[in-house]
């Protein structure tokens, strides 16, 4: 068994998206291949209903999945298929767009005026870029959690874990993805497999991530094999922690706890075609994805 080393550690950064909505990305668009399979992680939190009524309005989807997450308020979506309905806190959608879809989420706030929810674009290979699209919606009340004697919180949101299963199912990268608490001061190891892509964000409290491998590293270690714990060193809120190779991830969690989520997933090792919401292997699959946009065969017929 190894512990993950460290590739690199960095804050999300202030983004708008949809029709003004404020939020932070921690990765996408300029880090293609980096986190195969996945492609983009956004962080949207706010507290003030302006910054993110207008939602994100009708808009293409071809070639991935997208994964939304909400804790706090809830998410009104829709698409030009019919379907349409509410995440509330805790739910998920799992949206394997497919072929094609559009699709609008109009974020509302809870009785606070908060609203706080993550998206993940998983890509797809290129023998399903173009299957059916389909809808996966949990409710949040279904999804595993595992609760530790020592306090530790594990709430399945993908994949299988510790012997507790998501109902999530069939989706291409084989996705593990996991909303963690660790109490104040308290070290934990979490296990995952070798051959996935890894990464870890923190989005409530601080904690040390130990790393074997670059300088900055070194420090991390030595904090969490017991030495003096240096505050200024801990990552925290919407804090982006990328994984090199290896079985375990080891954690510390600081004087107040920390929340963070812990995703992976296999790598696709495809090439990347992107143009914003549409992701397809080759600039020719690309053009041909947009000029059915223009000419309104986007969406194909289902069978």
């Amino acid at each position: 068994m190894s512990i993950r080393p460290i590739k690199s550690i960095s804050q999300a950064t202030p983004t708008i998206e949809g029709a003004g909505v404020k939020l932070h990305r921690a990765f996408g668009f300029h880090t293609k291949n980096e986190f195969d399979p996945f492609l983009l992680f956004d962080d949207f939190r706010n507290e003030n209903p302006k910054d993110y009524a207008n939602g994100f309005p009708w808009h293409p989807h071809r070639g991935i999945e997208t994964i939304t997450y909400v804790l706090s308020g809830s998410v009104d979506h829709a698409d030009s298929l019919g379907n349409k309905g509410t995440l509330n806190a805790g739910d998920i959608q799992w949206m394997t767009a497919g072929s094609g879809i559009m699709h609008q989420e109009m974020p509302n706030g809870n009785q606070s005026g908060q609203m706080h929810g993550f998206q993940l674009w998983s890509n797809l290979p290129s023998s399903i870029k173009m299957t059916a699209p389909r809808y996966q919606d949990i409710s949040g009340e279904n999804l595993p959690e595992i609760v530790e004697d020592d306090g530790t919180k594990v709430k399945v949101i993908i994949g299988t874990f510790w012997g507790q299963k998501s109902p999530v199912d069939g989706i291409a990268a084989d996705p593990q993805y996991l909303d963690i608490f660790i109490p104040a001061n308290l070290r934990k190891t979490f296990n995952i497999d070798t051959y996935r892509h890894a990464f870890a964000y923190v989005y409530d409290g601080q904690g040390w991530f130990k790393d074997a491998s670059n300088p900055q590293g070194v420090l991390l270690e030595k904090q969490i094999d017991g030495q003096e714990l240096n505050i200024a060193d801990l990552s925290g809120d919407r804090t982006l922690i990328h994984f090199d190779n290896g079985d375990d991830v080891t954690v510390q969690a600081g004087p107040n706890g920390m929340r963070f989520l812990l995703i992976s997933g296999a790598p696709i090792n495809e090439p990347v075609a992107w143009h914003g919401p549409i992701v397809m292997n080759t600039r020719e699959e690309l053009r041909q994805a947009i000029n059915d946009l223009n000419n309104g065969t986007f969406i194909k017929p289902q069978h």
